[in-house]
């Protein structure tokens, strides 16, 4: 016999709690401070629930709506603290090198600085005794405050300089009345408030004043403390919205070279709540926008699921691995950002669920890629790249001594210990055991030679062992070394040039090998050449046959000879032009019979007249140099 258990779920609801329920709804919609349009739905919403039979499906849809509407941050927001040496001083401290980076986030951060330092504009408009009324105490309140007669002059205050953040205007003047003023400031300055006071307040002029992009309506007499309490409210959301607004920027280079901790120190020194939504992967269109609630389980995009976690809606908002999104037949969620990440549109992003707009627009947005080329053009056009380069040996090696070996030694117990890494162990780490742009590989090879370190401090109960680690301890700790210089350990061959390319993981040495045999006019590419790579190589032929004599080559040597060029490692795809220059010299150097150095490396792409045209990528190909 099988018994059923009764679960709450199956307990019908009462009236007396259905009545709760639905009464507590009430006061959280008078209580919470919710925008107009979001007050409107959620009395729509309440409405059907109290028509709604409590045991239907649609009433458990309808009251989880309702919970999620009224718990997100329609106007909770941190105060930001735009401190710029004290940005300055994190960035600093938490990271070595990226001086071009860091430079342009200081720079990103010092002009949003001054835009919060400024006095906030004021004009008053209004009759003589009024408007020095309201100057002094604005002046007093530390803003900077102009006056004018008339609606005609407050037009010519806006063409002789910058805009006002605020306009408190009077409603019956001469020449030119407020509501014609409202009007031709809502079209030459749309972000400017306009505060409409008077003596002669009646519903009509209040609604048409509304309606034509007022602020506020007051009638007179203003009491002063009202007045200062709505101008700094406007001023606050004013200011949350500067603060969003403005270049979304992207962090683009190889991988570990600090592209997401760069992200953490910017929401640090702005005192926001750091987010981060990792993209790679990433194919529902939903996930983002959310699902309309006419599905099962529906629920918010990530989006609006994290804001609503964190209950601020001006965090620094990192989007990572965008340039690994996926799109398929449920959408291309990359079309979806365009919303998103547009300050003119994501004022009023439409999540699927909510129906309703939400502002995203205070919104600090940061994205990171790896390559930004597998982006989408409209998407790149809303970002402005920052590029982190790959770190040099040297920089490594700093790197090394003031954060990875102290972390590795904290995480394993070895902080009382204290071994002391030489120079010349961490440089062997770096040249023997990684080859990478950033100093991911290098913190897990540190953390590795740390707890054969640790075992060793267990087994042996003797400390002394384990006081310094040099080279030899490195070699036998971590074994064999993994990666040799091979450009600098081989020797000169003939038809074999080295050269430098770049990839998403920054520059590596790459060898371009040629050889020839009888044959009849044929070109053989092998290694995963792409099209682009192709065409170099047809074109360093074609200079070299028209320029045979110059090389001493024989003129008819292509009517007898197959020529096979080959990149090795054929399983990695290749393209790009700037192998046009190390392909020309391989062939000449197997025509020629001369070999060529491989200590040299050569990068360039290379026309049919021989010139030499710029490439990208160049710190990274001498840092890959370097390395060699």
């Amino acid at each position: 016999m099988i018994f059923f258990k009764k679960t709450d779920a199956d307990t019908p609801i009462s009236p007396a709690a259905h009545s709760g329920q639905l009464s507590d709804l009430h006061k959280k919609i008078a209580q919470k401070d919710l925008p107009e349009h979001a007050r409107l739905q959620a009395e729509k919403e309440l409405d059907k629930l109290e028509k709604s039979d409590p045991l239907a499906a649609e009433y458990a849809i309808g009251l989880h709506y309702l919970e999620i509407l009224l718990s997100l941050p329609w106007s909770s927001a941190t105060q930001d603290n735009l401190d710029f040496n004290r940005a300055q001083l994190i960035l600093g401290q938490h990271h070595f090198g990226l001086e071009h980076v860091k430079d342009r986030v200081l720079e990103f951060l010092a002009a949003k600085t001054l835009r919060k330092a400024q006095k906030p504009r004021l004009l008053v408009v209004d009759e003589e005794v009024a408007r020095n009324n309201l100057r002094y105490f604005f002046t007093k309140e530390g803003y900077s405050v102009q006056t004018a007669n008339n609606g005609k002059e407050a037009l010519a205050r806006f063409e002789n300089g910058a805009p006002f953040d605020v306009v408190i205007t009077d409603l019956k003047m001469d020449e030119m009345d407020g509501l014609k003023l409202l009007e031709k400031v809502a079209r030459i300055s749309p972000d400017t408030n306009v505060i409409l006071v008077t003596g002669y307040a009646t519903v009509s002029t209040a609604v048409d004043a509304l309606r034509k992009g007022a602020t506020h309506y007051l009638s007179k007499p203003v009491k002063l403390d009202e007045l200062r309490g709505i101008v700094k409210g406007v001023l606050q959301k004013q200011q949350r919205l500067h603060m969003g607004d403005g270049p979304v920027l992207c962090f683009t280079g190889p991988p570990g070279t600090g592209k997401t901790s760069i992200g953490q120190a910017v929401a640090t020194a702005l005192g926001r709540i750091f987010l981060r939504i990792s993209m790679a992967g990433l194919r529902d269109e939903a996930e983002i926008r959310g699902h309309r609630r006419t599905y099962v389980g529906a629920m918010p995009g990530r989006i609006i699921n994290e804001i609503n976690r964190v209950q601020v809606m001006n965090p620094c908002f990192m989007l990572d691995e965008i340039d690994k999104i996926g799109q398929d037949f449920r959408g291309d969620p990359a079309a979806t950002l365009l919303e998103v990440l547009d300050p003119e549109q994501n004022a009023h992003f439409i999540d699927h669920y909510l129906e309703i707009p939400f502002d995203l627009s205070s919104v600090m947005f940061i994205a990171t890629a790896n390559d930004i080329g597998k982006l989408p053009g409209p998407l790149l056009d809303r970002l402005e790249v920052i590029e982190f380069p790959s770190y040099s040996e040297q920089e490594k090696l700093i790197i090394a001594k003031r954060y990875l070996v102290p972390k590795q030694l904290a995480e394993c117990g070895l902080t009382d210990l204290n071994p002391a890494f030489s120079d010349r162990a961490l440089q062997k780490i770096i040249e023997d055991y990684t080859r990478e742009s950033g100093v991911r590989a290098l913190d897990r090879e540190i953390g590795t030679l740390c707890r054969k370190i640790a075992r060793l401090v267990l087994a042996n109960k003797e400390e002394s062992l384990v006081r310094s680690v040099d080279d030899k301890m490195v070699a036998s700790f971590l074994g064999a070394r993994k990666y040799r210089r091979d450009a600098a350990e081989g020797c000169n061959m003939v038809g074999v040039v080295t050269s430098l390319v770049w990839t998403p993981f920054g520059g590596e040495i790459m060898f371009v090998e040629a050889l020839k045999m009888r044959g009849s006019n044929k070109l053989i590419l092998t290694g995963s050449m792409g099209e682009i790579l192709q065409e170099s190589a047809q074109t360093a032929l074609s200079y070299i046959r028209s320029n045979v004599s110059r090389y001493g080559i024989a003129e008819d040597f292509f009517d007898y000879t197959d020529i096979h060029i080959h990149l090795p490692a054929g399983a990695i795809a290749k393209d790009g032009p700037s192998a046009g220059a190390a392909i020309a010299l391989a062939v000449i150097s197997l025509l020629t019979n001369r070999p060529a150095r491989r200590d040299v490396a050569v990068t360039g792409e290379m026309t049919l007249t021989g010139q030499l045209l710029p490439v990208g990528g160049i710190r990274v190909k001498i840092i890959a140099a370097a390395r060699g």
